[in-house]
């Protein structure tokens, strides 16, 4: 799978400790983030990663910033992008089964770099369930649509 990672200054360590285990699972990982401390801005590093994955040359994305939700809602003011911000591994895999999520987001002054790992890991092995839940991503999409 090709993996997409963005980041802003809050989460160069985050972000490379994922991307090595991404590495180390097979994956193929492309970094639009930062390895610097000094500040940036987290819309700059979504709105990279965002476009990837819409376009298709990333099948998903993990974006990390302080919280995780700056960076999150900035991935989802992008036209088809469903960004889960999540903080354990529950959330992270429902996000995939029920919402087809194709972007997770996550806080590195949230979540350490064990719990990281769990999370990235329920998120990549969630599958959309479809069903009811496609009724729901479709008036999602919908919204998304009508902008």
């Amino acid at each position: 799978m090709h993996i997409v990672v963005g980041n802003d200054h809050a989460g160069p360590d985050l972000k490379n400790h994922i991307k090595q285990h991404l590495s180390d699972l097979g994956h193929t990982v492309t970094d639009v983030g930062t390895n610097s401390f000094e500040s940036t801005d987290y819309p700059d590093h979504a709105a990279q990663a965002a476009a990837l994955v819409v376009s298709g040359e990333a099948d998903l994305g993990i974006l990390i910033c302080g919280t995780g939700v700056g960076i999150g809602i900035s991935a989802n003011k992008v036209h088809g992008i469903r960004c889960a911000t999540c903080s354990e591994p529950y959330s992270a895999v429902m996000s995939r089964r029920h919402n087809n999520a194709n972007m997770l987001s996550m806080g590195a002054r949230v979540v350490g770099p064990d719990l990281a790992l769990m999370i990235v890991d329920a998120f990549l092995s969630g599958e959309f369930e479809g069903g009811r839940h496609q009724r729901r991503v479709d008036k999602i999409t919908s919204l998304d649509d009508a902008r």
